[in-house]
Parts: C-alpha cells; structure tokens; sequence
C-alpha cells in the first residue's frame, strides 16, 4: 500500500517574521505621522487662543469706543473710564492682562497710547487708543478710535 503524504500549505518562519518586521515600519511610521499631526494642531491651537484674546480686546474696545458718549483716561491710575447718560464702565491695564468689568483679557501690552484729536495725551478726554502687543500676540497693533460729536469739543 502506497500513502501519500499530503502537504499542509503555510508560511515559513522567515516569511512571518518579514511580514511582522513590514507591519512594525508601517505602524512606527503611522505614529510617527500622528505625533507630527498633533503637534502641528496644538500649535494652531494656542495660535488661534492668542487671536481670540486679541480680537476679543479689540472688538470690546470698538463696542465702548462708539457706544459711550464720554471716554476719560486717568494717567496717574492707568485706567480708562468710558460713561454715558445710562451707565459706566472702567478698564483697568496691566503688562499682561486688560481688565473690564468682571472680563479679563489675556494680552501682553508693551505700550499704549491715548489721543484727543490726533494729539497724544497723558490724562483727559481721549478719543482713540493704541495698544501694541508683545511677542505673544505677534507684535500686532490695535488702534480704536471714535467720531468726536460736538458735545465733546464743548466739555473741553
């Protein structure tokens, strides 16, 4: 009697190792791409915080600017009052915060300005601010300014 030995068909071991050594490249590149993904989306993440902060400072400041009728700059306090016939409103300046009310904006703020008629002033009637902004905010400038109603030039 003859039997006939019957082949099972598989892989090799040098087969499966190859194919396990493929798989790990491929896995290690998969996370390596991954981890230079989430970097890439952390860093676009505090970009668009520092522009928020900013835009936020500015877009509150051009609120007031035209809503109040009356903005006073105390120089010696460094604080800005913005007042109208109905209510009153402060903001209180800081190297790296501006604080309005119970809203504190995270900003660096190298220097500011304050004008009357185009000319820089120290204390009184303002009717525009420049604030520009430190490293972290990528050195931008904020410039907000107001119509001066004829109200105004008669207080002064």
């Amino acid at each position: 009697m003859i039997t006939k030995s019957k082949k099972i068909k598989a892989f090799t071991l040098s087969e499966m190792i190859i194919a396990i050594v493929i798989t790990l490249i491929v896995v290690g590149l998969a996370f390596a791409v991954l981890q230079l993904v989430q970097k890439q989306m952390w860093g676009m993440q505090k970009g668009y915080e520092k522009n928020t902060e900013l835009n936020l400072a500015k877009q509150i400041l051009w609120q007031d600017f035209s809503t109040f009728s009356s903005i006073i700059y105390d120089g010696s306090s460094d604080i800005l009052y913005c007042k109208n016939e109905i209510k009153e409103t402060a903001y209180f300046f800081d190297r790296n915060y501006l604080i309005r009310g119970q809203d504190t904006i995270s900003i660096e703020i190298i220097e500011k300005k304050m004008f009357f008629d185009g000319k820089e002033q120290t204390s009184g009637e303002v009717d525009a601010i420049q604030l520009i902004t430190g490293k972290n905010q990528g050195d931008k400038k904020i410039f907000v300014y107001k119509h001066n109603t004829a109200e105004t030039y008669l207080k002064n």
